[in-house]
């Protein structure tokens, strides 16, 4: 845990809270906030919580530049053991916001595992995973892989490659074991993604029977792990592989002991990833704060992706400390700056491996919401037929593009950031076009969930039922 002394407001923000006496009361409904609305925060001391993942990044710059103390808030910030104990800390209040999975505060919201409102006015990244196999299992792979001229294997890499692989071992009678962070996170439903894609199941969730383990009719057992002991847990035989945020697909490279065989990039172009969470009844008592924080967050997200990436080593360093991610500088820095290392020695460019405020990053897109709501429904933690209509309910009740860009007309107000580096607030809808960049070529349109869940192979369809 560790904390800074409050700094005074700068003039110009001094300046627009001075002349307006009228404070944000009550819940923000209204996306038409402008800055000189927006009043001293209501609570300056806050608790942050955080995993030891490198998309953290935004909460920890918007510390170490001020932008926290810039709008008034004295900000402690506090690495969690793993994602439950941080969801549990923002809905008891111990935290008053977190880095969270995207997946958590919608889980949240639908009942499933615990019950709370969590909402999110921030999408903290795109990008920024990898799925990794064991020495082993790749030596085993690459037979299945074609090659380039130079001998290296051509990217993307499937799971058809794996898939005669995990046949294998069923055959010997043996599990199929890997790793995944948890059963809401965006690592499970990539993992599964990509498997599925290439002919593997990777079972499904019963809840509405009592069965949450996410195996039945599995051909890839897959199970939690938290992210910092995912290496070792590979290493020590217990998964064969993993999806996992950085840096712990590259710290498997250093260490010699795997090989990532796909990012998430691969896997759908430009994904959501972490959000920021916090309870709706924080931003119902403290709107204030709420915009605040969020105005911080923004500005260090646009930081982190400045001038191509310019500020990337110096972000690098600041995560390499212990307090933060606590892993070297080299393995950092290998996704950071922008490449990508999948066997040793394989290292390629990857610029938008981590992406955290150009294509709209940081904007709350309801399709983004909706897209893990299809994929609870195709793998059964969501156990019943739902119309269209009820996934487009919960983004909206969880996904909160009204804070957001009232925070971000308040920074354009202040002249921080232009007004040509958000989305067109007059004409956004909060879904994204049709969206064609996935590894098996299917087309996402957050509008036709149901449609969408009906196109997979392997999954339920939109009114089955376990």
């Amino acid at each position: 845990m560790f904390a800074k002394p409050l700094k005074k407001f700068n003039k110009t923000l001094c300046s627009v809270i001075v002349t307006s006496c009228c404070l944000l009361t009550g819940a923000i409904t209204s996306m038409s906030v402008q800055a000189e609305e927006i009043g001293f925060a209501e609570k300056e001391e806050l608790k942050f919580g955080f995993i030891k993942l490198t998309d953290m990044a935004p909460i920890a710059i918007a510390y170490e530049k001020g932008y926290f103390e810039d709008e008034g808030l004295y900000v402690t910030i506090e690495a969690q053991a793993n994602w439950k104990v941080l969801l549990d800390g923002v809905i008891d209040g111990r935290l008053d916001g977190a880095h969270m999975l995207a997946g958590q505060p919608i889980a949240a919201t639908i009942g499933y595992g615990t019950k709370a409102e969590i909402v999110t006015p921030f999408s903290m990244d795109l990008n920024g995973n990898a799925i990794t196999v064991s020495n082993t299992i790749w030596e085993q792979m690459k037979p299945n892989i074609p090659k380039m001229a130079d001998g290296r294997p051509v990217h993307p890499i499937k799971a058809d490659a794996l898939k005669p692989v995990v046949q294998s071992y069923i055959d010997q009678g043996k599990p199929f074991k890997m790793g995944m962070v948890f059963p809401v996170s965006t690592h499970n439903y990539e993992l599964r993604y990509w498997l599925a894609a290439g002919g593997i199941h990777p079972g499904f969730y019963a809840p509405h029977k009592g069965d949450t383990s996410g195996t039945i009719d599995a051909q890839a057992l897959l199970s939690v792990t938290p992210p910092p002991q995912m290496p070792a847990t590979m290493e020590a035989g217990t998964i064969y592989g993993y999806c996992v945020g950085e840096p712990w697909n590259q710290q498997a490279v250093f260490k010699g002991i795997g090989v990532p065989v796909v990012t998430d990039y691969e896997i759908w172009k430009d994904n959501p990833e972490k959000v920021f969470g916090l309870s709706k009844s924080f931003t119902e008592k403290y709107p204030n704060t709420t915009l605040r924080l969020t105005r911080a967050l923004i500005r260090a997200a646009k930081w982190l992706d400045d001038n191509n990436n310019a500020n990337r080593p110096e972000a690098v360093k600041i995560l390499s400390q212990s307090n933060y991610v606590g892993a070297d500088y080299n393995v950092i820095a290998n996704s950071m700056t922008g490449t990508f290392e999948y066997e040793k020695g394989d290292k390629r460019a990857v610029p938008d491996f981590n992406v955290f405020f150009r294509h709209n990053a940081t904007y709350p897109y309801y399709s983004d919401a909706i897209w893990y709501l299809t994929q609870m429904r195709r793998w059964g933690q969501i156990s019943d037929s739902k119309p269209d209509s009820w996934y487009k309910d919960i983004a909206k009740k969880v996904y909160r593009p009204d804070i957001y860009i009232a925070a971000a007309k308040s920074l354009i107000a202040d002249k921080l950031i232009s007004a040509s580096e958000f989305p067109d607030f007059e004409t956004e809808t909060g879904f994204r076009k049709p969206q064609t960049h996935f590894i098996d070529d299917l087309v996402y349109d957050g509008t036709q969930p149901n449609a969408y869940i009906n196109k997979f192979k392997i999954g339920l369809k939109a009114d089955d039922k376990i």
